[in-house]
């Protein structure tokens, strides 16, 4: 049996005693906040969920859905990103296979040390010749991309002003965020809130207009020759996010700039390989110069393990291969179309400005999660609810990204569902025309 505790087994035990307690206060206190937080979630029916889907190769966009309980079910994906099907493209898939058979599966390094291979530097040259542009720069994502590149610019050029378009994505807002700098947010498009805000500051400071081509919520398009001739006209620098964009625009799949014929006046191009063509990473496209500079400068670039040669060699084989494939452009755009013919004809409240994207109107987050569980539960068709902050609030939306592999088969169903859970959720429609 032990004996007593003596006065420094005593003092001990009470120091445990006092942690132990701390410890407890601090996990109840830290509980009780997360409880709330996500609590707020599901009472506003914002809380995301993720399912967990296998996607099939050669079959996109079918996929099998991996239920909580265990069980499977075919579905047919309706809202991912992967565009143009270039996922599964076997140009893609080869270049990826060769790659990780000559070299294995990680790159081994930041790109400073040990992390460069000819497959990024291949990448980079692909991306360059894209965008008419000096150079190029490879990143683990656009949102990096962004990120990094916009909160280093200031560094570079001390005093510069960043004249930002309300809408920008959250990569874009976190890099102007995050640099120190000056900044300055003008409504979305809006001209001549632009022009007031580019009046209003010295016209020797150094100045950049941040914008997107395509704006992914609503599918719009940014009046980008009139930015330009802003920024001409202000001396400012361009940087325009093409991330919807490349792949699908222009003669090459440089994005709209490049349909436009306005790539030349663009000084910064971002965009993503997660997307049109179907593998990961990010980039930016400039002038030798500023490619060097943001590689030099940018913690996010300098302290980040390359991506892997085999997701290089497939990028860059995508990239290739849409220079060339107009006809899986033009199919794009008319499956897109389609949609949003049937979608209207139906009168259900669609957003159409031209682009591939096509977002259907709710407009309230409970409805909208409970109409994306019904089409997956009842249909097997998977559409993620898209809710505040990524929208505003009432305008929370159903997003579908038609593709070239969505056949008609596919859209018949769809269409069809989305009849059927419209009434039966007696949600308004629109007064058709005649």
């Amino acid at each position: 049996m032990a004996g007593p505790l003596g006065p420094k087994d005593r003092k001990t035990k009470k120091a445990d005693d006092v942690t132990a307690l701390h410890n407890d206060a601090r996990a109840r206190m830290l509980d009780e906040a997360l409880d709330s937080a996500i609590a707020r979630l599901h009472e506003e029916g914002r809380y995301r969920t993720f399912i967990d889907i296998e996607r099939e190769s050669g079959r996109y966009p079918h996929a099998t859905w991996r239920r909580p309980d265990g069980s499977e079910r075919p579905i047919t994906v309706w809202c991912g990103n992967d565009y143009l099907g270039m996922g599964q493209h076997p140009v893609v898939l080869s270049a990826m296979h060769e790659a990780i058979d000559r070299t294995g599966a990680g790159s081994g390094g930041t790109r400073n040390i040990s992390g460069t291979t000819v497959y990024h530097k291949r990448l980079e040259a692909e991306l360059a010749d894209l965008h008419g542009k000096e150079g190029a720069l490879l990143f683990t994502s656009a949102y990096i991309a962004n990120d990094a590149t916009l909160s280093t610019l200031p560094k570079l050029l001390p005093g510069l002003i960043i004249y930002s378009d309300a809408l920008n994505h959250a990569s874009m807002i976190e890099g102007i965020r995050r640099n120190g700098g000056a900044k300055r947010i003008f409504r979305h498009n809006d001209l001549e809130d632009l022009r007031a805000k580019l009046e209003a500051d010295d016209p020797a400071a150094p100045k950049l207009i941040a914008f997107e081509s395509v704006y992914s919520m609503d599918g719009d398009f940014a009046p980008i020759e009139a930015i330009c001739d802003l920024a001409d006209e202000f001396g400012a620098l361009t940087y325009i996010d093409e991330v919807h964009a490349v792949g699908m625009y222009g003669p090459r799949g440089g994005g709209v700039a490049e349909r436009d014929r306005l790539s030349a006046r663009i000084d910064i191009v971002n965009g993503t390989l997660a997307k049109a063509f179907g593998v990961m990473g990010g980039y930016i496209a400039a002038s030798h110069k500023l490619c060097d500079a943001i590689r030099s400068y940018a913690p996010g670039f300098i302290f980040t393990t390359s991506l892997p040669p085999a997701v290089a060699a497939g990028a860059a084989a995508s990239v290739a291969h849409l220079k060339t494939d107009q006809a899986l452009r033009d199919l794009h755009q008319e499956r897109a179309a389609v949609l949003k013919l049937r979608l209207r004809g139906l009168g259900l409240p669609i957003i159409d400005h031209g682009s591939h994207i096509v977002p259907l109107i709710v407009g309230d987050p409970k409805h909208t999660k409970l109409l994306s569980d019904m089409l997956l539960d009842d249909f097997g068709i998977y559409v993620q609810p898209i809710n505040f902050p990524t929208v505003p609030r009432g305008t929370e939306r159903l997003r579908f990204t038609p593709s070239p592999v969505h056949g008609s088969g596919e859209m018949d169903a769809l269409v069809r569902a989305l009849d059927i859970l419209w009434g039966r959720c007696a949600l308004n429609r629109a007064e058709l025309a005649g």
